[in-house]
């Protein structure tokens, strides 16, 4: 297998959402618009935070949004008024290596700039 350094030319944007179908739909809109290559969705997970002051602890789904880093601002524009949450989560963290053949499949599925 070929390793190519994509010198962060790739992200995940790393969500959270209260539920499945709310992550889905995100995910299924950031796809159809080009934005991200693909999302992947992970499953219940507990979450503990504080939160306007009081403590909570919930069962949350994680995203990890695959994309360019080019296409964060777009990804987050669209995926904000689409997220239930009043304040979400939209974390980026680079992707310093990947195989050429899937970095070439997700550049032709990503809006690039």
């Amino acid at each position: 297998m070929t390793i190519a350094m994509s010198d962060s030319e790739f992200v995940f944007v790393y969500s959270t959402f209260p539920d499945e179908t709310s992550a889905k739909r995100v995910a299924e809109a950031l796809v159809i618009a080009k934005l991200a290559a693909c999302v992947n969705i992970y499953p219940p997970m507990h979450s503990v935070y504080e939160w306007q002051g009081k403590l909570e602890s919930d069962r949350e789904v994680a995203a990890f949004i695959k994309t360019r880093r080019s296409c964060v601002e777009a990804v987050v524009a669209a995926a904000r008024p689409l997220h239930p949450y009043t304040t979400p989560c939209f974390l980026v963290l680079p992707v310093a290596e990947g195989n050429e053949d899937y970095l070439a499949w997700a550049r032709d599925q990503t809006k690039g700039q």
